[in-house]
């Protein structure tokens, strides 16, 4: 359901490494238009984007859910509140597929029963939209792997850089 307010954005699909090959990463775009081309939109800061869609559960619920959910290697599970978590894997939209960065360029913010992607700063048109998952998802399940953010991808490539320097 698109909220009133909300702008409406399109997937581009690129599967780049952020995503893994899991998921496509979402950019600030409006919809396709009649040529199948797409309009980028400028995002500027603190305009709400979209709205974080999905079925409204119980924590007991999502928690059974999201075994299931982790043997296909997605969830879309996020906590409204201390009672309920929106699954975006049922009646969710777009903004499920908005990847985790460690220095993103979107936040959200819950109004009532709606969680909203707001954009931190201003988006230029075809930026990829990411906004920080909170530090028990990235100890759980980036730290592990090892984060795919643009900012944290730059630490490594650096790091390995200065290592070879020092050979």
């Amino acid at each position: 359901i698109r909220r009133p307010n909300a702008r409406k954005i399109s997937e581009k699909k690129n599967w780049g490494p952020a995503s893994k090959g899991l998921a496509p990463r979402v950019f600030a775009v409006d919809d396709l238009s009649a040529d199948g081309s797409l309009r980028t939109l400028y995002r500027p800061k603190n305009k709400r984007i979209i709205d974080y869609a999905g079925e409204k559960v119980r924590n007991s619920v999502s928690l059974e859910r999201e075994i299931r959910y982790l043997k296909r290697g997605h969830i879309w599970c996020f906590k409204l509140n201390r009672l309920y978590v929106r699954d975006a894997a049922v009646g969710g939209n777009i903004a499920r597929y908005i990847n985790h960065a460690c220095k993103p360029n979107c936040y959200t913010q819950i109004v009532g029963e709606t969680i909203w992607i707001i954009a931190a700063r201003n988006i230029k048109s075809g930026e990829e939209l990411t906004y920080d998952y909170g530090k028990d998802y990235f100890d759980i399940f980036l730290k592990p792997i090892g984060c795919q953010c643009d900012k944290c991808r730059e630490k490594r490539k650096a790091e390995r850089a200065e290592k070879r320097a020092k050979k």
